[in-house]
């Protein structure tokens, strides 16, 4: 085997996987190292040369902080055995690990992006193996929608939340319960968005029940939330209907964190707002009739109220509100009196 033919075997093979031809080279030369290593039990590093004169392979010691290279004692006849093996075997394994590689470093660019996927395989605990094309990836029980059911074939969209790699292999983890992926789904069904004419300023959820998402224009006369509700709801209900019928509430954002609040806690109509800024809370009052309302079912609305403002909100009935005013007004009064 020489030079020539082995050039024409690393041409053919990048032709066929769609890979460099310095990656299968690389490859090969990897496939016939680790081959020579099992068949010769070695522990040392090695490194393949091709030749015009053929395979030749060396050996790397580390000498303090150089590295010293001298040719390994095998013969040719034994180095063109084992790489032809190893052309049919490891080779193949190599350029599967190159291939992972290249699409590692694609898919890196889009961490943060909505991709699409076949379910390959579903896990006995509930994780589901996701093909995207050039290499498999993970949506973890815990990153499902609840009640979300799939089987192999389905076709999945979610979010590339993180791309990594574990032991020097690649993972690859999706979601379909973070902020970001409906966020990024508003963005792909609100033209004004992608235009930079509507902003989304915030994004709070409960994955599969409700979830709340404030948004702004730069332009006062425009209505951002409309916008992006759609004629008749047809926009936001897509979404929805992308998240299995989770409920979603669009609000104007406000730079005041008082009105923010208390168009956050909608559709309750807050009577008055008291701020404790050092703290980040707020102490909210709602008609008794309101109350519940503003709470929302197993606390969910303010909850995502509190997500969405970044403060924590109190909620209480206006009465309560007033009694909880005067007796603070009362504790000062004797502060001062005792000063």
């Amino acid at each position: 085997m020489v030079k020539g033919a082995i050039q024409k075997l690393i041409e053919q093979v990048a032709k066929e996987h769609d890979l460099p031809e310095r990656i299968v080279e690389k490859a090969l030369k990897n496939a016939i190292a680790i081959a020579i290593k099992k068949d010769k039990k070695i522990g040392d590093e090695l490194e393949v040369d091709f030749t015009d004169e053929g395979i030749k392979v060396y050996v790397i010691r580390k000498k303090g902080n150089k590295k010293i290279k001298f040719p390994l004692d095998i013969s040719p006849e034994d180095v063109n055995r084992i790489a032809a093996w190893a052309a049919k075997e490891e080779f193949l394994r190599e350029i599967e690990k190159a291939e992972q590689e290249r699409g590692f470093l694609e898919f890196k660019e889009l961490e943060g992006e909505v991709v699409y996927g076949i379910v390959r395989k579903v896990l006995e605990n509930g994780d589901v193996i996701v093909d995207l094309g050039r290499i498999d990836s993970i949506l973890p029980r815990r990153e499902q929608l609840p009640g979300e059911q799939y089987k192999t074939g389905d076709k999945v969209k979610a979010l590339l939340l993180e791309v990594k790699k574990v032991r020097g292999e690649p993972l690859l983890i999706l979601s379909r319960t973070h902020p970001n992926f409906l966020r990024k789904l508003i963005e792909h069904e609100v033209p004004e968005i992608q235009e930079g004419l509507i902003e989304i300023k915030s994004v709070a959820r409960i994955p599969g029940e409700r979830a709340k998402v404030a948004v702004d224009s730069k332009e006062m006369k425009m209505d951002p939330v409309g916008i992006v509700v759609g004629l008749k709801g047809m926009r936001i209900q897509r979404v929805s209907e992308e998240l299995g019928g989770e409920k979603i509430d669009v609000i104007r954002w406000s730079d005041d964190i008082a009105e923010l609040i208390r168009r956050a806690l909608a559709p309750s109509h807050p009577q008055k707002i008291k701020l404790f800024t050092y703290e980040k809370r707020a102490e909210v009052a709602v008609p008794e009739e309101e109350l519940s309302l503003a709470i929302g079912k197993r606390g969910i609305n303010v909850k995502l109220a509190s997500k969405l403002t970044g403060w924590h909100i109190d909620v209480l009935s206006t009465k309560d509100f007033e009694k909880l005013e005067e007796l603070r007004q009362k504790q000062n009064e004797r502060q001062d009196s005792e000063a």
